[in-house]
């Protein structure tokens, strides 16, 4: 039986990628990579390693999670180190809490490697930092996947009116409905918000508005992207610091 490394590939820009990440990967016999993942990375693999792609999409999903579990599982019978390269952190919404009891129960060694989530990330490429002094003391890191208006949400909703700094991940699909529910529980119509697109890359873009008006302002923004809602987003006029869409 071989060992999986259960690793975080960061947010995109390949030079996030942490020092142990790196050894990993240069060491792996196959890497099982999703769609977040910087491709580059793979480059860093020695001669004669494997690639699996289980990449998602929103909406799409090429390889059931499910499947992925058994995946992984399966390449440790075979190979001596093998790599679960997921984007930015395994435990921030990468389900790789799933895919560690996976393996935990059928006795398989692993290790875990954290990666710099978007949730931080991003918004600091984007010169927003999600806490400032006398700004905002807290932030709250929430799955943009599930819809507001699900009946039974695991979202409290109606404690974030008070909340500082809000980071969505995965939400830019569900942004009108996510906007609607911010003003809905008492968050202001003119309350700063932004979207970030690709961040940490050079196809990194920003738009900035409110949530009365950040849905209209994003139409054609692609995905990956995430929302930042606070008072920490008027920062970014003096704090830009990257990209040419500044």
């Amino acid at each position: 039986m071989g060992k999986v490394y259960l690793t975080g590939a960061g947010p995109g820009d390949i030079e996030l990628l942490t020092l142990k990440a790196f050894r990993v990967i240069k060491e792996a016999d196959v890497i099982i990579y999703d769609r977040l993942a910087n491709p580059d990375i793979l480059k860093e693999a020695k001669n004669g390693c494997h690639f699996v792609y289980v990449g998602k999409e929103d909406g799409k999903h090429i390889v059931p999670q499910d499947d992925i579990n058994e995946i992984i599982y399966q390449n440790s019978l075979k190979h001596e180190n093998v790599v679960r390269l997921k984007g930015g952190d395994p435990f921030v919404f990468g389900r790789g809490g799933e895919e560690a009891l996976y393996l935990q129960e059928r006795g398989i060694k692993y290790d875990i490697i954290p990666g710099i989530t978007s949730a931080i990330s991003a918004p600091a490429y984007a010169g927003i930092p999600v806490t400032h002094r006398g700004v905002a003391v807290s932030f709250r890191v929430v799955t943009g996947h599930e819809s507001p208006n699900k009946k039974e949400s695991q979202i409290p909703w109606k404690n974030f009116k008070t909340d500082d700094t809000i980071v969505f991940l995965m939400g830019l699909h569900n942004l009108p409905e996510i906007s609607k529910k911010l003003i809905e529980v008492g968050k202001p119509n003119d309350y700063p918000c932004a979207v970030i697109s690709k961040g940490t890359t050079k196809e990194q873009i920003v738009v900035v508005g409110t949530l009365e008006n950040i849905v209209e302002k994003t139409n054609d923004i692609p995905t990956p992207a995430l929302i930042v809602v606070g008072k920490v987003v008027q920062l970014r006029e003096q704090l830009k610091w990257f990209g040419e869409n500044v």
